[in-house]
């Protein structure tokens, strides 16, 4: 089996190490990765601040970048989300405009074939016991657009369930939003702050070393405010853990 990796603009840029993570994760499942270098943004940033036709040329390329893979994995919810709900909305509005199929046509090509790391890995490859070795205690964090858009349930808890050595426990309130919402930090600051300012205060109080998540933008506003607290907590998306071995830890 091969797999194309959509590694998302945020992980390219700031967290290169759970692209790679992903990578060594699936490979020691057997499953060959392909990275096709004309992948860019899907497109998200842009339709969340309302720029519904500036988004349509980015999914079209999306949708060229991937042609002929039949399975497209992403550690990333929130981009999943955004290929497999809004595409095809999307698509159909430029169809009932009268531009012609070609968006809505990209977005049906695509957006079956696009699985978000957790479902890829319980539902397709059908494990939950990775192999991996993770020694800490770890508190998990279900971002909105997996918990809500996606439907993940409990695939990222399974498979850190499984995980040698990992001490999980339950984080209070964790189906609250973390605040931050891509654009929605950046119009609603103090409102933003205020709610990751009480997720970061209940996964404080599990007593975990690691906040857990598998979307890395909601870990880069939890981890900032972890900082700013002086916390000791560390955030970490959920690939880097599955990808850590006995043999091979994490960095």
């Amino acid at each position: 089996m091969r797999a194309a990796l959509f590694v998302t603009c945020v992980n390219d840029a700031l967290y290169p190490r759970t692209g790679i993570a992903v990578v060594r994760l699936l490979e020691r499942l057997g499953v060959g990765v392909d990275f096709p270098a004309a992948q860019s943004c899907c497109g998200q940033p842009q339709y969340n601040t309302g720029y519904r036709y500036e988004t349509e040329p980015l999914m079209r390329r999306t949708a060229r970048a991937f042609a002929g893979h039949e399975y497209v994995v992403t550690p990333s919810g929130s981009c999943a989300a955004m290929i497999r709900e809004h595409y095809p909305r999307i698509g159909r509005k430029a169809a009932a405009e009268g531009r012609g199929s070609e968006t809505a046509d990209a977005a049906a090509a695509l957006a079956p074939r696009v699985y978000e790391l957790t479902e890829f890995l319980v539902d397709v490859l059908g494990v939950t016991d990775v192999g991996a070795y993770f020694p800490h205690t770890v508190t998990y964090h279900p971002s909105c657009h997996g918990l809500r858009g996606l439907g993940l349930g409990d695939r990222p808890r399974r498979l850190l369930a499984a995980v040698k050595g990992l001490d999980l426990v339950e984080l209070p309130g964790a189906e609250e939003c973390c605040g931050f919402g891509g654009t929605f930090a950046v119009k609603n600051p103090d409102v933003s702050t205020a709610m990751g300012t009480d997720k970061i205060t209940a996964a404080a109080g599990t007593g975990a070393q690691v906040l857990c998540g598998a979307d890395n933008s909601c870990l880069a506003h939890l981890d900032g405010l972890l900082r700013r607290a002086d916390s000791p907590m560390r955030a970490l998306h959920l690939a880097e853990i599955l990808a850590a071995t006995e043999e091979e830890p994490l960095p």
